[in-house]
């Protein structure tokens, strides 16, 4: 009886402690060698690494691991958070604020996450999934990818800071009032069952028991987050990732430059359409915006192009219909959609 009981006796509270902080510097040195460890295991394989596949296969071991951990790290303490803060009492925090303000605090983080689309769907996932409004958590999933200051950093030296101020003005504004429209739409049943029964708290009621919960009832609650959220998403952040690899590495410049050129106002619209396929991160498109403005295609145009790579991009999607269903999707394409042909418009009048 007694190895019985032994085998079955639960963990001192510090052994937790030292357990998570030995996991989160482990996590941390993990994902700093991320970059080289992609690329090393690229050279090893009998293909050129700066070939189109070479390029595809990089990006595809470089970014499958680093949005995995992004998404059960932020997973993991969006479910401690959730043991402190039920959906109630977030909304409850938030209902005192002027409309729009969630929105505008939102967009204002998503500046400062240099997150690609596909990046940002993890924290995206953790705030919905802590009950946070759906308006809101949009403003962040349009402005993290969008908005950054890589983006802008890299905008400032390709087309001057002029340029890079209206970008970061309009594509916060196109964040923050896509995120507030698609809140006033008032979409959370359009949520997929699993994610709308955690929104709502029905999935969880032992969560928000308040301060009788121990640090280590936290920490379980954060690892059965962690388990439950990324087992359902994972094979989707796989296809989304493989997908977005393989058309990073087949980008058809000439092409495209031709349609941007285009004098014609269907220009904008196929610049957006032929974006939403591709997948890339500010850093990765921002090479591509400066061959396509050498080939004459029209600032706005390609601005558009750029907006559509990095927020509405098909590999996004695949993820988020994990979380959000098709109609809720469509929602969100066209209302984004709708922000970035209006910022290639205004673009291609003033410059």
């Amino acid at each position: 009886m007694s190895d019985q009981t032994l085998s079955t006796r639960p963990a001192p509270a510090w052994a937790w402690h030292l357990g998570l902080a030995l996991a989160l510097i482990f996590w941390a040195l993990v994902y700093r060698q991320l970059s080289p460890a992609a690329e090393a295991l690229t050279a090893l394989l009998p293909i050129d690494r700066h070939s189109r596949t070479g390029e595809a296969i990089a990006f595809f071991l470089y970014d499958l691991p680093k949005v995995l951990m992004l998404l059960s790290l932020i997973v993991f303490l969006m479910g401690l958070l959730r043991s402190w803060f039920s959906p109630e009492r977030t909304r409850a925090l938030l209902a005192g604020r002027r409309e729009g303000v969630g929105n505008v605090m939102a967009a204002a983080l998503g500046v400062v996450t240099p997150f690609c689309s596909c990046s940002a769907v993890p924290l995206f996932i953790g705030l919905v999934s802590a009950g946070v409004p759906l308006g809101v958590t949009f403003s962040f999933l349009i402005s993290a990818p969008m908005v950054n200051e890589v983006a802008l950093v890299l905008l400032f030296g390709l087309v001057g800071w002029q340029v890079a101020a209206v970008y970061f003005f309009f594509g916060l504004a196109v964040a923050i009032v896509s995120g507030w429209v698609i809140g006033r739409l008032h979409l959370e049943s359009w949520l997929q069952d699993w994610v709308r029964d955690i929104h709502s708290g029905a999935s969880a009621p032992a969560a928000f028991e308040g301060d009788r919960l121990t640090m280590v009832d936290r920490y379980r609650l954060g690892l059965a987050a962690l388990r439950e959220i990324v087992g359902r998403v994972w094979i989707w952040i796989l296809a989304g990732i493989g997908m977005g690899a393989l058309i990073h590495g087949y980008v058809p410049e000439d092409l495209m430059a031709r349609i941007m050129g285009a004098e014609a106002w269907w220009s904008v619209p196929a610049a957006v359409a032929i974006g939403i396929p591709m997948y890339t991160n500010a850093a990765g498109v921002i090479p591509i915006i400066e061959a396509l403005l050498g080939k004459g295609a029209a600032l706005g145009t390609a601005l558009a192009f750029m907006m559509s790579v990095i927020a509405l991009s098909l590999p996004e999607m695949i993820i988020l219909k994990q979380v959000l269903s098709l109609r809720l999707i469509g929602v969100f394409v066209g209302v984004v959609g709708s922000g970035i042909l209006a910022v290639g418009y205004l673009f291609n009048f003033l410059f």
